[in-house]
């Protein structure tokens, strides 16, 4: 076997080889050299590219800042405003009875405000203006002071009659008294000379004493 001659290889270079009187054909692939060889600036390319990212996750990402919404705007409401309730004295009422102669009615009050909000939420209320829109109207009650007339007074009693002159009777009594020096209720203690049936009523003096209350009547 002859020894086979070593040259250089090139890139894509075709060499015979004879061994043992055959010859053998090599294509040596330009593929196979250049992966044989290292690439040129490779480890440099992928320490930037892992750099990089590194420096992209270590970055934190910034978040902006809301700008807060503020408006302004006029809202209107209307209050009530309460009415008043007075008395009226009535003479020509009977006292005890009242009457509401006016009804009363609320009145309302407009008040207008400037609001301030902040993202939808109220922050502050300042009052601009106030208007009574509608006057409250009192009510008024009419309450009688009339005093009921007196009763008549009852009708007086006849007064007794005076016997008449000549008849015997003292004038100072009603029925008959006899006139004698005295006279005493009968059934009484008295003792005389003359005596009377009570009772009968003193329409003058009292001159026997027949009368001793004093009520005006005599020998009760």
């Amino acid at each position: 076997m002859k020894n086979a001659q070593h040259r250089p290889m090139a890139t894509g270079t075709k060499i015979a080889l004879v061994a043992g009187g055959s010859a053998f054909l090599v294509v040596v692939s330009a593929m196979f050299a250049s992966a044989a060889q290292p690439h040129p600036g490779g480890d440099a390319l992928q320490a930037a590219t892992s750099s990089g990212a590194t420096a992209a996750r270590s970055t934190p990402t910034s978040t902006p800042t809301p700008t807060p919404v503020v408006e302004t705007k006029s809202v209107t409401v209307d209050e009530p405003i309460p009415f008043q309730a007075t008395t009226v004295n009535d003479d020509a009422t009977p006292v005890g009875v009242s009457t509401v102669t006016t009804e009363g009615h609320n009145g309302v009050t407009t008040k207008t405000f400037r609001v301030t909000l902040r993202d939808g939420v109220e922050q502050s209320r300042v009052l601009v203006s106030e208007v009574v829109s509608t006057a409250p109207v009192d009510q008024v009650t009419t309450v009688g002071t009339q005093q009921p007339a007196p009763p008549p007074p009852p009708p007086a009693a006849p007064a007794p009659a005076a016997p008449a002159p000549g008849s015997g009777c003292d004038p100072n009594y009603s029925g008959c008294v006899p006139i004698a020096s005295d006279v005493d209720c009968a059934g009484g203690s008295g003792n005389g000379p003359a005596y009377v049936q009570g009772p009968v009523q003193v329409i003058g003096s009292d001159v026997y004493d027949l009368d001793r209350d004093g009520d005006g009547t005599a020998c009760e």
